[in-house]
Order: structure tokens, then sequence, then C-alpha cells
């Protein structure tokens, strides 16, 4: 729904109020008379244009059936630019009510940087665009020429352009170390971190750069040329922070241009967004690590620094006159002046706004929502040849038997299936609130024998996992394997009655127990503990820590056991940790078994890739040599799969196979690599994934989705031999690895006897 809310006096107004109908990214006209906004109220996506209060509606039907993003409206009102599904920028004059294409970005992106945004005279719009390096660089459309200009270098990447009111300037963040985050799909782009810079570009070659060097002379004459401007200013009632239009027209001079993009004097860091601000001033968004929400900076270019504007930002707009801004922060919002800092204690306005629903209505439209996600965010445009105005018809009936919103999740996924696609996930939604008693957990295994529940196994977290936490395993308390819980905070613990009822409400908060190594309470002891609620991570170290226990032993202390749960951040952290903390080992057993994917694991397969080159001594006792590179594994390795790793779980044993790294040990994996990414939410907040990306091979065919990896070797995980505690693909790795270490280990090079380099001619020694 679209909703305007007043800052001082009045309420909120629904200006939409229809549960079937999706109101997107609505905007005020520069002189706020009007809104706009996307709406699918008459089936595709339209712009619709109304007035301040919502009449009025006029409904304009544009080129292409998709979604649209980002819209701008021009400042002199006849205009507006925005963004689609496939990354094209529109212009649409709204007086003609035709749209046109004015550029298209270079890559299909996740994040949607190139957003249009309009010139203080209304002629130009300036975006960032990825050129074929993955560097953006900034451009500018003029629509009257209907000529692209390149604002900016190639060398840098530079973001979120903004125009200066006086139209002289044009401000953007750029960064010269953005290097492996272009390839953002990529592992390897995880460790660098990318810092930007604050720079003027100046327009035109007639004009000084806001910093540029001054003589007191020419300060003097400076001053009384602002004093003169503002004397006009009063004169002709102007505003004195937007500067009149025939002073903001902008001209771009293209000769020279590139070097004209000055350095302001600000730090570089992590800056992620611009924003407009009064003349000769600009917004800079920062995040902060570890932090809740941005760090807004406002800087001024007479004074060449920042000054700390607000802290903890979610969200911020700022007004068409550029003299107020709508401020989220911690989910109160204001709307405050742009000069000086915002009093979220007195600027806040009320935003408890509430919307009248009918489900049945939302139904129908979150279905015919998902039918278009496929349509048009699916990564090929043919829906995997599925008759997709026929899928529509099919399933469409059924949505007026729906009931419950987890029902309309059922019948979208089905319909999504017709897709044949993996990824192709649903889920949430307007759900009701289930209340969840937390039960306290005890990281343990329990058994019953003798009417007493006996301690089987204690889950101890292991060595160097904070925040895995081990309930029974603090020093101290002195439990053991074996022992017997005979009472929790006080009631007599038996066999006749579940012990998680008595654990009920316990999570995180402390407990007494009562323990014996016999079961009576005759010698017994009570004591303090805190139940988790969750045992997963205790489960999962324990796992991984003993199939690193088993290689060793198999392996008489040859092999490394690496297990990599994921190729996001925790797989990323679980390689680096067990891999490099390994490299005295011949070779290396690499367990991706249940990976659930993430990223592409280029990085690991660059390490394990590595090539010996060659050593540098160490002049210690042993003598023992660094390799180089220094870091690295260098016999064979083994890969573990199985059909539950997937999607980045299926890209890196296939790239594993295609670099020769080694064998592959298991079954075939899951087969379902698509990338996900960019589909919108519905209505409700719920979500349909409609695949972006599709992987094809060097040979220019679809790969690896819908077929998986298939192993060297194949082994299955017997369920008998599993229970009686055996790791078939585990052990037929082992083997697999040792039998290449035969006659094969790698050894250090001694280091050779020390060179003689020192030179003298014969006969020195007779010199005098």
């Amino acid at each position: 729904e679209i909703f305007t809310v007043s800052k001082v006096k009045g309420t909120w107004i629904n200006m939409t109020s229809s549960s079937g109908v999706a109101d997107r990214t609505p905007i005020w006209s520069p002189k706020g008379d009007k809104i706009a906004w996307f709406s699918d109220k008459n089936g595709e996506y339209e712009l619709v244009v109304a007035d301040q209060d919502g009449k009025n509606e006029t409904f304009i039907k544009l080129p292409n059936h998709t979604f649209y993003f980002q819209p701008d409206w021009s400042p002199d009102g006849t205009h507006l630019a925005y963004t689609d599904t496939d990354f094209n920028i529109w212009i649409i004059n709204l007086e003609s009510k035709k749209a046109y294409v004015a550029d298209t970005e270079g890559y299909a992106h996740p994040n949607r940087s190139m957003n249009p945004v309009w010139s203080p005279d209304s002629k130009w719009i300036a975006y960032a665009k990825q050129n074929n390096s993955s560097f953006k660089s900034i451009y500018a459309y003029n629509i009257d020429s209907k000529k692209i200009i390149a604002i900016t270098d190639p060398i840098a990447d530079a973001i979120s352009p903004v125009w200066d009111a006086s139209g002289k300037y044009l401000y953007t963040l750029a960064s010269t170390n953005y290097g492996l985050a272009t390839g953002w799909l990529d592992m390897s782009s995880y460790d660098p971190e990318t810092t930007r810079s604050l720079y003027t570009i100046v327009l035109n070659s007639k004009d000084k750069a806001p910093n540029h060097l001054k003589s007191d002379e020419e300060s003097s004459e400076e001053k009384d040329k602002k004093k003169e401007d503002k004397d006009k200013d009063k004169d002709k009632d102007k505003d004195k922070d937007n500067g009149d239009k025939k002073d903001s027209l902008v001209t771009i001079d293209t000769d020279g241009l590139f070097d004209r993009a000055v350095a302001m004097s600000l730090p570089d860091g992590n800056y992620v967004g611009l924003a407009k601000a009064p003349k000769g001033h600009v917004f800079i968004a920062e995040a902060i690590e570890n932090g809740n929400g941005m760090k807004i900076h406002d800087y001024d270019l007479e004074k060449d620094k920042a000054d700390d504007f607000a802290d903890g930002i979610q969200n911020m707009i700022v007004s068409e006159d550029r003299k107020s801004v709508l401020l989220n922060k911690g989910g109160q919002w204001s709307i405050s002046n742009t000069k000086g800092k915002p009093d979220f204690s007195k600027d806040k306005i009320n935003t408890n706004l509430k919307v009248k629903i009918n489900p049945k209505e939302e139904y129908h439209q979150i279905f015919k929502e998902g039918w278009r996600y496929m349509r048009d965010f699916l990564y090929v445009n043919n829906v995997h040849g599925a008759p997709w105005d026929d899928v529509y018809e099919w399933y469409a009936p059924w949505i007026d038997h729906v009931r419950h919103r987890t029902d309309l999740n059922y019948v979208v996924d089905i319909m999504s299936g017709e897709v044949a696609v993996g990824h192709s996930y649903v889920s949430g939604g307007d759900l009701p609130d289930v209340d969840v008693v937390p039960v306290g957990l005890l990281g343990a295994d329990l058994k019953a024998t003798k009417n007493y529940y006996q301690i089987e196994k204690i889950y101890t977290g292991e060595r160097w996992n904070p925040g895995t936490d081990a309930p029974l395993a603090q020093p101290g308390a002195n439990i053991n394997e074996g022992d017997y819980i005979l009472a929790i905070n006080g009631t007599t613990l038996s066999t006749n009655q579940n012990p998680y009822q008595l654990l009920e409400q316990t999570a995180d908060r402390e407990i007494h127990i009562t323990v014996n190594n016999q079961p009576t309470m005759e010698g017994a002891k009570t004591v303090l503990i805190k139940p988790i609620r969750s045992e997963r991570g205790l489960r999962y170290v324990d796992w991984v820590e003993g199939n690193r226990r088993k290689v060793d032993a198999l392996s008489n202390g040859k092999l490394a056991y690496v297990y990599v749960p994921n190729t996001g951040g925790g797989g990323f952290t679980s390689f680096n940790r067990y891999y490099f903390s390994q490299q005295d080992k011949k070779g290396a057993i690499i367990d991706e078994r249940n990976n659930g994917g993430g990223s592409a694991a280029d990085y690991m397969i660059d390490i394990m890739s590595r090539k010996l080159f060659g050593y540098f001594n160490s002049k210690t006792k042993g003598n023992r040599p660094w390799t180089t590179p220094m870091a690295g594994i260098w016999g064979p390795k083994v890969m573990i799969i199985n059909e539950r790793a997937g999607s980045g779980g299926d890209l890196l044993p296939y790239m594993f196979k295609e670099a020769n790294l080694g064998t592959l040990v298991g079954t075939r994996t899951w087969g379902g690599l698509v990338g996900t990414w960019d589909t919108p939410l519905f209505i409700d907040g719920g979500r349909m994934v409609a695949p972006r990306g599709g992987f094809y091979d060097v040979d220019g065919n679809w790969a690896v989705e819908g077929e998986g990896i298939a192993p060297d070797i194949e082994v299955i995980q017997h369920p008998k031999l599993v229970l009686e505690g055996k790791d078939p693909q585990l052990e037929r790795a082992v083997e697999e690895a040792l039998k290449q270490l035969e006659n094969n280990e790698f050894e250090l090079m001694p280091e050779p006897a020390a060179p003689i380099r020192s030179r003298r001619p014969d006969g020195y020694k007779n010199d005098n």
C-alpha cells in the first residue's frame, strides 16, 4: 500500500487500500503536489500518477511487461527515470506518456547500483554503470541530444553519483582497491576490504575545483561575489540553498573531463553511498563494522571537511528542495532539517500505520506475482520450455480454494516446479505467530537404564570454538560420562517422565541438576549449569573433530582432514582453519558432504592448486626450510561428495575435477547450480526465488544444473555400517589417498651446502 504521513499536524493516509494489488516504490513530485508509483492493479505493472491525496489517478501503460525499480522525478516535473528487471534505464515523458530506453547495464549484478538521478536543470541523468572490466564508471545521459558521456575513467570503481545544487559539480565515491570485489560471487572476494574516497567532478572546464588554493585577494573577491549573490537572491525571492535555475544549468565539457576528478580531504573508508544536500554540501553514508546502521557525514565543500550528521541510520531520503531529510533509526522515523544535526526526540513522526487486508485477494495477487517472477526473472527467457501461459491457467483456479498462507506456498511451489529448476524456493509470508517454548538442552546423549537417565556422551565443544557452549563440560563441574541425572531444579527425575519436560523454559537460564555416578541420591551432588537452546553446534564440532581424528588414525598421521560445510562464510572459515593448520601432512581429505553452497569456491581451488616453486632456508637448529609459496599441502588430495551437497557444493567438486586436483569419492551431488538473487519479496513479506544465473562450461554447454557431479569412486553410505559407527565414504577416501601416497610422499628438500660467492682474482694474496 502507499501511505502518506504528516510531519506535524494530521495523520497518515492509506492512498491505495487494495489487498489484491502490489503498489511499489512511491515518489513525490518536485512540487509535492503529486505522487507516482508502480502498480499491478490492471494486471501488469504500470506507472500511476495521482494527486497528493491519492485522487485523480492516471495509469500509464509502459512499453514492456516486467518489474520496475528506483524512480527519480526530474526537478521540472516533466520526466521520470527508472530501471527495470533487465537493468535498462527508462525515461518517460509524463506529458506525452512515451517511454524509451536511455542506457543498459553491463552485467546483471545483484546490487542494482545503476540508479538514475536527475541534474538540477532536468536535462541530464547520472548513473553508475558497469564496464566490461566489472569496474563501474559514472555516466551522464542528455535527454535532448540523447548522447551518453562518460564522466569518470574506468581505472577506479565509481558509485552513487549526486549532483550539487549549483549544477557545477557531480559527487561520487570511488575505489582504487575494488579489485577482487568484482568477483562478488567468488569466495576470493571475501577477505579484501574495499575502501572508497570522496571525489568531486568539475563538469565545466571554466570552473574551479571547490577546494582550489586561494590567496587573500581571491578570498576577498569571492566574499564580495557571495554577498552580491545573496542580495540578488533576496531581490528575486529565490531559494538560497538550491540556487536559481539559470544558475544551475549544467554544462559538461568533455575535453579533459577525466582529469577534473578532484579528491576531497576525507580519509578513505567503507563509504557505501551519497545523498544530495544543500548547495555546496553532500551527505556520505559510511558502513560501520559490527554497527547497527550507517554513520552519516555532512561534507562541506568550502571547508573541505566532513562533520558528523547522524549515527545508526538504516534509511535516508532527502527532499527535492534539499531542506529536509527523512531518517530511519532503529525503526523510528523522523523528518529533520538538513542543516544542523537531527533531533529524533523532536523530529520523530508517527508511523503507527495499520493495514486492513483481505487474505483471499492477497492470495490471488501473490500467485500471479510468483508466476511473473519466473517469467521475468528466470535466467533464461524460455522458462525451461514450460508453456507458461498454460501453467497459469492450470493452477490459478486452485487459489479460490486456498484457506491458509501455507496452502498458498504449496500451490506456488508446485506451480514453479513446472520449470524444473533447482533453488526455486517458496517460503514465509503473513503466517500466524506461534509461541515457542525454549526447551533447554544439556549437550549430551542420555540413555534410560535402571529407572534413571544416564549420561552416555558429553559434547565438549572441543577447542577453539567461542560461542559453542557445552553445559556439562565446564571446568569445575566435574560431571562425567556414565553419571546419572537424578533431579532437575529439585524435581526428582526417573524414566517415568520425559527429562525435557523438566527442561522447558530453561534455555540460557541457570538451573541446578543433581548427578551421581550411581543411581542413588546417597553421595549425589548438585551442580549449577546453564542449558542451551540448540545442540547443533556441539554435535557439528564433535562430528568434524571425530572425522579428523579418524583420518589421523587411519593414515598414521599422514593425512589432513578438512571439512567444508558450505561455500559461504562458514565454509571459508572452516577451510582456512583446518587446511593451513595441517600443512605438515602428506596429503588431504577434503570432505564437502552436505555442503549447503553459497559462493563459487574459487579461493579453495586456487589454494589447493598451488605449485611448489622452491624454498627459503630457515637458519635454526633443524634447518627446516620454508616452502614458496609458504602455505600449502603438497601431496595428493581426495574429495568426498554426496547427494546432499549442492549449488556451490556442486561447483566445488566440478572445479576440483576440472583442475585435476584429485579423486572424487562418494555419491553424485545434488545438481542445483543456479544463482539466486534479485527477486523482490511478495506483498506480505513472503519469498519466491526465480534463479537469476545459470552455469555453462567452457565448451558452451549448460552444465551441472539437473545433473550433479559424479564421483570417480562411488561409495554408498549403507545404514547398517553407519549405525555400527563406520563411515564407508571417509574410509574409502583415506584408502585412496594412501594408495596415491605410496612411493610418492612429498619430502622437504634439504638445504644445500652454503654458497661461495665471494671472488678475488688469483694471486691476490701476493699483492702489497
